[in-house]
């Protein structure tokens, strides 16, 4: 399952991801190594990076996973946890993130839902952007830690961590949703699509995408419902992170168009 995600995400470090972490134990999962919030954290401050100068969002501070660090080159069994998907800066979420940093007046005063949160990076542009309440969604509970870290790193109160899938649920009160890297996968795309519907339509929630062009995405139904708000291009080094894609856009999402 992780690598036939790996390769549909399209990013050349998270291959090398791969080739880390396939060979693992499908049935290792948190409940066995039973580790406690502040072993998690410990982790995660040993084996990741603090970087962001060379992203979209220079003035984000996150802990990420680099050439530099111990689990990019050892042995797949001694990693502990899930797919690690939340120490990757996507360039949906670096693109979305720099758009909410550009635009402050998206988010200011809004309840914001960042949808896969990941790395937390959207989040913490729409809690700098003065949003009145977030709340970073990720299934993976360690992701919702690295969150935290992250918010601490940029001198911000963590946001409300949810790690149940929302996705399907009955929608609450948000009045913006972004969604950064999420149509990887068809099956995903097509929940989303279904879900996001009934967002706006119950709750006239406002939906922005990240997304860098990747098939699964140009090639979907949504795509014909969005309006392209802004395009940036990738950093250098960013470009060769994710097989020479050179720019990341932001949409809205007009399901009435």
């Amino acid at each position: 399952m992780f690598g036939h995600l790996i390769h549909l995400k399209c990013a050349r470090h998270v291959g090398i991801f791969y080739r880390l972490f396939t060979r693992a134990s499908r049935h290792r999962c948190l409940s066995e190594i039973c580790q406690s919030d502040e072993k998690i954290r410990r982790f995660i401050s040993e084996n990741t990076e603090i970087v962001g100068e060379h992203s979209l969002t220079p003035e984000v501070k996150l802990r990420l996973l680099t050439p530099r660090c111990r689990f990019w080159r050892e042995r797949p069994e001694l990693w502990p946890f899930t797919d690690p998907y939340w120490a990757i800066y996507w360039p949906g979420g670096q693109a979305l993130s720099r758009y909410v940093l550009d635009n402050p007046e998206v988010c200011r005063g809004k309840r914001v839902l960042d949808l896969g949160s990941g790395c937390g990076a959207s989040a913490i542009a729409a809690k700098l952007s003065g949003a009145a309440h977030v709340v970073a969604n990720d299934i993976d509970t360690v992701a919702a830690i690295a969150t935290h870290m992250n918010c601490e790193l940029n001198g911000l109160e963590p946001p409300v961590c949810v790690t149940s899938d929302l996705i399907g649920s009955e929608p609450e009160g948000f009045d913006l949703i972004l969604l950064g890297d999420m149509f990887y996968d068809e099956a995903l795309a097509d929940s989303l699509h279904s879900w996001l519907d009934r967002c706006i339509r119950i709750h006239g929630a406002k939906v922005l995408i990240g997304d860098p062009g990747r098939a699964q995405f140009e090639g979907h139904n949504i795509r014909k419902l969005l309006h392209l708000l802004a395009q940036f291009e990738l950093p250098d080094s960013v470009r060769e992170e994710n097989y020479g894609l050179t720019s990341s856009s932001v949409w809205r999402y007009h399901p009435e168009l």
